[in-house]
């Protein structure tokens, strides 16, 4: 005999339902696991005349000499490239949201200022037209750092956010790279090299993504009657729900079942879109749920997403994992 537990993600519901292990049917609650006035006065009329102070004209800087040798210019890059590394670098070195932003903030501040320099520059004829690509990059590169969205911490987690901004970077940047390389220059020996990030890969429909310690007769059935994929989690007690007994994975609008569970558990669910198998975690649109009601060993349960706003089990918001 099972009993059923229901809760809701978003729009949909998740039902649970338990019991290979009692007699009795029992029916929870349902619960939804997803994704001054300022015063002004009068101006008062000035008792004098205000005398005027005069001001110094903007100095501008002399336009550097050129055209510049292949050498020279070749330097120039060189020390770009060591303008800017302090502050690509501390994009690896990030410990939370904020000092993300920060960094991304300052990068794009210096490679507008960068690109501002690299235009003033007079490089050889022949390098000419990849000086102003050079230049364009630069400055695309800081308008998307300057606008850049840091919300996906909380589904790929900082690390991710982070790598993700450097690849964005390097990509943007490596048209100038691979143009200045044809005239033999070289450019860009600071940027990261993080490799490509793995392919969002979908799981088949019951896959076990994560399997460790001894098996036992408990059983968990899946009915995902919502519009977003979920991995589920299943974590033994004391376990921290990044490192789960089980984790298995059910697409939407699908139903699966996974057997030899080992002991009583907690449940937690996360849902989201873009899956990605090196880090076990959706891209977007994530959500965290844990069920409050912990699972008993040796027992069936079934869990039912479904579009309502109603469920039969209480649930409550995680942090991301």
């Amino acid at each position: 005999m099972r009993r059923t537990l229901s809760i809701s993600v978003g729009v949909a519901v998740l039902a649970l339902v338990a019991g290979c292990g009692g007699s009795d049917d029992k029916k929870l609650a349902n619960v939804d696991p997803t994704p001054s006035e300022t015063s002004t006065s009068a101006p008062t009329e000035p008792t004098s005349e205000p005398t005027p102070t005069p001001t110094a004209e903007p100095s501008t800087p002399a336009p550097p000499a050129g055209p510049l040798t292949q050498a020279q210019y070749q330097t120039a890059l060189i020390r770009l490239d060591q303008r800017i590394a302090g502050d690509i670098n501390a994009l690896g070195t990030v410990k939370t949201e904020d000092s993300l932003t920060a960094a991304m903030e300052n990068l794009a501040q210096t490679l507008s200022t960068e690109s501002t320099a690299v235009g003033a520059l007079k490089p050889p004829a022949r390098a000419v037209a990849a000086n102003r690509v050079l230049q364009l990059r630069l400055k695309a590169a800081g308008t998307v750092l300057a606008s850049g969205d840091t919300s996906n911490v909380g589904c790929g987690g900082l690390a991710f956010v982070s790598q993700a901004v450097q690849r964005q970077l390097v990509n943007t940047l490596s048209v100038a790279v691979t143009q200045l390389r044809t005239l033999g220059l070289v450019f860009g020996r600071t940027l990261p090299d993080l490799g490509a990030e793995p392919a969002d890969t979908r799981p088949s429909n019951g896959d076990i993504i994560i399997r460790s310690g001894a098996g036992g007769s408990g059983a968990l059935r899946v009915k995902n009657g919502s519009t977003v994929d979920v991995a589920v989690s299943i974590v033994s007690p004391g376990k921290a729900p990044g490192k789960p007994h089980i984790m298995m994975y059910v697409q939407a609008k699908k139903t699966a079942t996974v057997y030899r569970i080992g002991g009583g558990y907690s449940l937690y669910i996360k849902s989201g879109k873009d899956w990605n198998p090196k880090r076990r975690q959706f891209s977007s649109d994530c959500s965290f749920k844990k069920f409050d009601q912990p699972f008993a060993k040796n027992q069936g349960w079934e869990v039912q997403l479904q579009p309502s706003v109603l469920g039969n089990a209480k649930s409550s918001k995680v942090d991301p994992y």
